[in-house]
Order: C-alpha cells, then sequence, then structure tokens
C-alpha cells in the first residue's frame, strides 16, 4: 500500500479552517502584475493557489494586479494567461485590480469620513525622513490632523485632476511610532496622470498595493490569500484595512518563496539580462521563465511535478536545480521520440552492402509498451560520430575499432575492415563489412556484440543546427556572492553546432513534440526554425553532467 503523503501547513490550515466551519469551501487567487513574464517562482505559486482549491474543491481567479499603469501592458496580461493555460490550470475569474478602483476609492472616502486617513502635501523625501527607523519612532507630518471635510475635498480635488504627480497622496492614519515601519501611516493613494491600459485615462490616482490587495481580496471573498514570505510584515496592514472597513474578512498567509540553484528569480535582475542583451530575451531557453523552459522543451508535467516534489515550506531555500532536471528526464524519457541525429560525423562505406532503397524499422520508443515504429533508409555509405572510433581503445571500448564489430541501431553488425587516412594522417573514412544476417528482428547469424550505434545514411540525410544550452550561471547563488551577479554567467551556457546529420523522418519535427537524440540528450524544435533551416534546443542532457563537475571540484 502506498504511503499517504503528509499534509503540507496550508493543507493543515485549509483542512482545521473547513472542519470547524470557518469557511464552507475555498477561494484562492493567482494574482500578477503585468509587468513581465512569469518565472518558476510563479510556477510554484500558481501550482499551489490552483492545486488547493482544486483539492478542496473551492475555485482560483486571475487577477491581474494592475495598479500601475507607467509599468504594465497588454503584452504581459496575455503572456500571463498563456502560461497558466499551458502549465494546465484554467480559472473561474479573470479580474483585474482596475476592476475595483470605483470600490476602492469609496472605501478611501470611508476611512477618511472614519478619521482613518487623510491628505498629506508633504513630497516623497519628507514622508521618508519622517518615517523614522525600525529602532526610533516617526514624526507626525504637520497634515495629519486636517478636518475631515478638508481631507474630502482635497481627495476629491486629487480625483479630479487638480494636482501633479507627487503633489499630494492620501495616508492611512494609523501610528507614526508602531514598531512595524509600514503600518507608521502608509501612502494609500498616489497621483500619477499616466495612461492605463484598460482605464485609460479615467483615473489619475491609484491605489497602491497594500491598499488594493486586501480589499480586492475581501471583495472576491478570497478565504486563503497565499503569498511570500516577504509579505509578512504587510499581513498587520493587510488586516487593518479590512477590520477598519468592516468587510469580508479574507486573510493572508505566507510561504517561502521558491529559489532554484545557478539562477535567479529576481524580476529586477531578469529584466536586467534582457535590456543588456546577456540573453536573447524573456524566452531565451536559458532563462527560468516559463516561457524560457517551454521553449528549451520543459513539458507543464515536468513543472508540475518539480513544484510537486519541492513542497512548501514556512522558511527561505534554495532548491537544486538538478531536482527539476531530473523531473523533466522522468516524463521526457516516457515521451520524446528517440530519433539518430549525428553531430561530429565519420563516414563508413560498406564495402560488400548492394541493396537499393532499404529501410529498416527502428522502434520510436522502447518505453512505450504500445508504441510505434518508424522506417529509416539505410544505405552502403554513413555516418557515425566520430568518438565511436578508436583507432587504439582501451579495454572495454565496446564501440567500433580496427577489427571490431558493432551493431548499428535497428540494422546489422558491421565489422571494421580498414582505416582510411589523408595526407595529414586524419581519419577520414572507415571501409566496413555488414552482416548479411544479422538483422534486427531477424537475426540468425549467432554474432554476440557489446556496442550499438547510431547512424544516419549519408545519401539520406538532412542537416539541421543544434544549441546546446547549460545552466546560465557558474555558481548556485549568483545573487548572494561578492560584486555584480552578471560576472558570474557561465560562459559556456550555449553552444551551437551549426550543422549535424539527422535522420530524414526529423523533417516533419513539430515544436509541440519532444526528441531524445540517440546517446546525446532530449531536443526540441525551436520557434525560428524555418523550412531550410531547423534548429535545435538540447531541452537536457540524458545525465546529470554537472554532479561530475562538484566531484571534480
Amino acid at each position: 500500500m502506498a504511503e499517504e503523503k503528509s499534509l503540507n501547513f496550508l493543507e493543515e490550515i485549509i483542512e482545521r479552517d473547513l472542519h470547524e466551519g470557518k469557511h464552507v469551501s475555498i477561494v484562492t487567487r493567482f494574482p500578477p502584475e503585468p509587468n513581465g513574464y512569469l518565472h518558476m517562482g510563479h510556477a510554484a505559486s500558481i501550482c499551489l493557489n490552483f492545486g488547493l482549491s482544486k483539492k478542496y474543491g473551492g475555485y482560483t481567479n486571475l487577477r491581474f494586479d494592475d495598479t500601475n499603469p507607467t509599468t504594465e501592458e497588454t503584452e504581459y496580461v496575455e503572456s500571463i494567461k498563456n502560461d497558466v493555460r499551458w502549465l494546465g490550470f484554467e480559472w473561474k475569474n479573470e479580474l483585474y485590480a482596475s476592476d475595483y478602483f470605483e470600490n476602492l476609492y469609496l472605501f478611501a472616502i470611508k476611512l477618511i469620513r472614519l478619521g482613518y486617513a487623510y491628505v498629506d502635501d508633504s513630497d516623497s523625501e519628507t514622508i521618508a525622513r519622517e518615517k523614522g527607523t525600525p529602532t526610533q519612532p516617526g514624526a507626525n507630518s504637520k497634515f495629519r490632523d486636517r478636518s475631515i471635510e478638508e481631507n474630502l475635498q482635497l481627495f476629491e480635488e486629487m480625483k479630479a485632476g487638480k494636482y501633479n504627480d507627487g503633489e499630494r497622496v492620501l495616508r492611512a492614519k494609523i501610528d507614526m511610532a508602531h514598531i512595524n515601519m509600514l503600518m507608521r501611516d502608509p501612502v494609500m493613494y498616489r497621483i500619477k496622470k499616466a495612461h492605463h491600459h484598460r482605464t485609460g485615462d479615467n483615473w489619475c490616482i491609484y491605489p497602491m498595493y497594500d491598499f488594493a490587495h486586501g480589499q480586492s481580496d475581501s471583495i472576491e471573498h478570497v478565504t486563503h490569500s497565499i503569498c511570500t514570505l516577504e509579505f509578512v510584515p504587510h499581513r498587520e496592514l493587510y488586516d487593518w484595512f479590512i477590520e477598519k472597513l468592516d468587510i469580508f474578512p479574507s486573510h493572508q498567509y505566507e510561504f517561502a518563496r521558491r529559489n532554484i540553484s545557478y539562477t535567479v528569480m529576481s524580476k529586477r535582475k531578469l529584466l536586467q539580462l534582457v535590456t543588456e542583451k546577456y540573453v536573447d530575451g524573456w524566452d531565451d531557453p536559458r532563462m527560468p521563465t516559463i516561457s524560457g523552459l517551454r521553449r528549451r522543451g520543459y513539458t507543464a508535467e515536468s513543472i508540475r511535478d518539480f513544484c510537486d516534489r519541492a513542497g512548501i515550506a514556512k522558511r527561505e531555500n534554495v532548491t537544486e536545480l538538478s531536482l527539476l532536471e531530473f523531473c523533466v528526464r522522468e516524463d521526457l524519457n516516457k515521451i520524446a521520440l528517440r530519433r539518430m541525429v549525428v553531430f561530429d560525423p565519420l563516414k563508413i562505406v560498406l564495402t560488400n552492402y548492394n541493396e537499393q532503397n532499404e529501410v529498416v524499422s527502428v522502434e520510436d520508443n522502447p518505453e512505450d509498451a504500445n508504441g510505434s515504429f518508424r522506417e529509416v533508409p539505410f544505405g552502403k555509405e554513413l555516418y557515425i560520430e566520430q568518438e565511436d572510433f578508436m583507432e587504439n581503445p582501451p579495454k572495454k571500448f565496446f564501440r567500433l575499432f580496427p577489427g571490431g564489430m558493432v551493431r548499428l541501431k535497428g540494422a546489422y553488425i558491421i565489422k571494421c575492415d580498414e582505416v582510411i587516412k589523408d595526407d595529414t594522417g586524419k581519419i577520414i573514412q572507415l571501409n566496413c563489412s555488414y552482416i548479411s544476417e544479422s538483422k534486427s528482428g531477424n537475426d540468425i547469424s549467432n554474432i554476440k556484440v557489446k556496442g550499438t550505434l547510431h547512424w544516419v545514411s549519408v545519401q539520406h540525410a538532412i542537416t539541421a543546427e543544434v544549441r546546446l544550452y547549460d545552466r546560465l550561471f557558474k555558481v548556485e547563488d549568483p545573487s548572494n556572492e561578492e560584486g555584480d551577479f552578471k560576472d558570474y554567467i557561465n560562459e559556456n551556457s550555449l553552444q551551437i553546432i551549426e550543422k549535424v546529420y539527422a535522420e530524414p523522418s526529423l523533417k516533419n519535427a513539430s515544436i509541440n513534440e519532444r526528441y531524445q537524440f540517440l546517446r546525446k540528450g532530449y531536443f526540441t524544435l525551436d520557434k525560428n526554425s524555418t523550412e531550410e533551416k531547423m534548429i535545435f534546443n538540447r531541452t537536457v542532457t540524458l545525465k546529470d553532467t554537472w554532479a561530475k563537475e562538484v566531484k571534480k571540484g
């Protein structure tokens, strides 16, 4: 009997809430700001929020936190929706913080009327200075004791566009000596005369995140508002607004954000990599963005599996990238179509082979019990890998050498009879003989060999470019190293082989398929491929090559 998986701390909270009748069902939300592309940290949050609501019979809203018009674009909205759906999730409601601008404005009016908010004419430097320090209390603004009537009038004038950006703000009136600095009269609204991607020029005042977030949760009756640990200090303010407004009591819960070794998860740092041309855009296959991983050939199943295996925690931690690579290998091994591709060709000539138009049958995936086979053209002249031949091999070298015999995958056993070299001594061709009775699936030769090589027919081979991607950084945690994090970029994170030779079935490759190039790794077709030039991205090697590097070090 399989061991039952223990509950994580959020599941324990939800089960207790449901058992005690605090909630009949649960509602979660995924609330990205549409100012960039989603990365693996967001993937963890997506899997968590959607996974919890599915497990406990609730639903999840997709809500865009679009309260900053100067950084948000419809392009990002569409990319986020695409990523969530690609990961395998569907939201119940597509919502925007901007849907609630009128509600939030009325909430602000209510707080002013209750004496819990005031308009401040101070500039940002003065407000910051008067906040104090973690060990010293702040000082009250000279505008803090304005009358309710004056605050109402000034706030209405802010909304009407009477003042310039930065000229006035609306602040909550809490406690300038509070131990939590976020509770020291935080700004609720600021003036921004900027065009909004949805509301156009209807508004020139915009709510701050801390004011918009909890109230949006409350409007939607979100029962469990799940965010990352950096929002722990914000929870007190979240609860304060809800209490003073006397609205649905949404509550915030925090978990540790997903950090992965050998990369960075800061949107600011990822933007630097893009704008400074260290990578080729947000979907560069070396980026930890969902779109980058998708382009590299990662599957949604492997990312969901990774998030499940990594789990959630209450403390910050770094998850090994090797776990993500393990998860994608596990998935690709089951689904990837096997194909033969030669990267560094060595020509062999079967001197006794004279068949015409022969094809051999090769399985597409040995892991698939109901697997299919494909026909691969065979011929007199073939390419194998240079590394699969040695003129003076060591013991236990089970590939090809003078006088040695190997099997060609899906085809015949061959024997190396002669090594042909050019004037410089470089090996340029092997003359071999094939054993006609040894054809795979119908072998009556009784010859046993230990090595099997992949190959392609010279006459039928197609060419392609392959891009070998590796880890973007040379150190596990580049953000914690001395100096600029970009100093630790792995200069070998991309190697391009401009011409490889592939079996002709790959001419019909599609972006949605995954391939294992035998003994080379897992690959997928790149979006920039054309009929004239096919490009394949390596998703991951067949084995964890970095583990060897760590042991060497």
